[in-house]
């Protein structure tokens, strides 16, 4: 297991360097220039010179790639165009609020999608099977920013239930935060239910099928046995990767979803970012994204071993 995180994490390094060169040379070659706006309404020309000198846009594009490389080697990421605030600042202001979003999303998402998987795999053919499918391809076609404004207008301002919007830390306030994140997890694990779902139950129908399923049948195994203790284990492998694909997208920002319910995580920051021109702003938060995926990746291949016993001498 120790070779395979060794190995991973030498991939992760070219695969780093790759995505920022690509982030910034594409943001370098789009028209206009930031600081014509950073200046205010007189554009001084002296004063944009004078932001061009500090932030080094007057340099190479070659140049100003391996200066900010070199900086975030040290763990500095540069400053905002717009606020001057350090941008790695601004990343663990907003990431931590993103995955508490993004584990109670996938936690919906998972409870959701993988009994009624399940269920529709054993009832294959029958109206359990079928209404399964038909409430997946709803949670595929309603879209996220409706159904976020629905629950608000029924659960919040009707019902009075729940909290319209907002955000509190669980580490703060426990309570205040489940119920801040109740209806904006289910309306993205909601719709991630429907892939698990179905992933889960296209890899059930397969595995059940298979001869060492119909052995443990054979010697007169209970079916919850034969379907829990030996076919599950073995269909979990691409759920696993699925769920784990989930989460880096759901780590990447949830935009609409954070709009609707007024949450001010990376989504925001990042679309907000690339209206504003905000370089730093744009590679630091892609350049943690792409290390989100990296790292999911890695834990879907842990989770892999410790899912199926016989991947630990592969």
């Amino acid at each position: 297991m120790f070779a395979l995180i060794g190995r991973r994490l030498l991939i992760a390094i070219p695969t780093l360097f790759l995505v920022s060169l690509f982030v910034f040379a594409l943001q370098r070659a789009l028209p206009g220039d930031p600081f014509l706006v950073i200046a205010g309404e007189e554009r001084d020309p002296e004063v944009i010179a004078r932001l061009r000198q500090i932030y080094r846009m007057d340099d190479p594009v070659v140049v100003q790639f391996f200066a900010w490389l070199g900086q975030v080697i040290q763990g500095d990421f540069g400053r905002s165009l717009r606020t001057g605030e350090p941008v790695l600042s601004l990343i663990l202001q907003k990431l931590p609020v993103t995955i508490q979003l993004a584990t109670a999303s996938i936690i919906v998402a998972l409870a959701i999608g993988l009994p009624a998987g399940i269920v529709a795999a054993r009832r294959k053919g029958t109206i359990v099977d079928y209404s399964a499918s038909a409430l997946a391809l709803s949670g595929l076609s309603i879209p996220n920013f409706w159904l976020g404004i629905m629950l608000i207008l029924v659960v919040a301002v009707q019902l009075k239930w729940l909290p319209a919007s907002g955000f509190e830390s669980i580490f703060v306030d426990p309570k205040a935060a489940i119920e801040r994140l109740i209806m904006p997890a289910f309306v993205l694990g909601g719709g991630l239910s429907a892939f698990i779902m179905r992933h889960t139950r296209s890899a059930m129908l397969e595995v059940l099928r298979s001869d060492y399923v119909r052995t443990a049948r054979a010697k007169g195994l209970d079916e919850d046995t034969v379907v829990h203790r030996h076919a599950l284990r073995n269909a979990l492998i691409p759920i696993i990767t699925l769920s784990t694909l989930l989460f880096g997208e759901l780590l990447a920002g949830a935009v609409l979803t954070e709009q609707v319910f007024t949450i001010p995580g990376f989504g925001k920051l990042i679309v907000d970012a690339v209206f504003n021109r905000d370089y730093g702003v744009v590679q630091g938060v892609v350049l943690c994204t792409a290390l989100g995926f990296i790292l999911m990746n890695l834990v879907a291949d842990i989770l892999y071993i410790l899912a199926n016993p016989r991947l630990r001498n592969a």
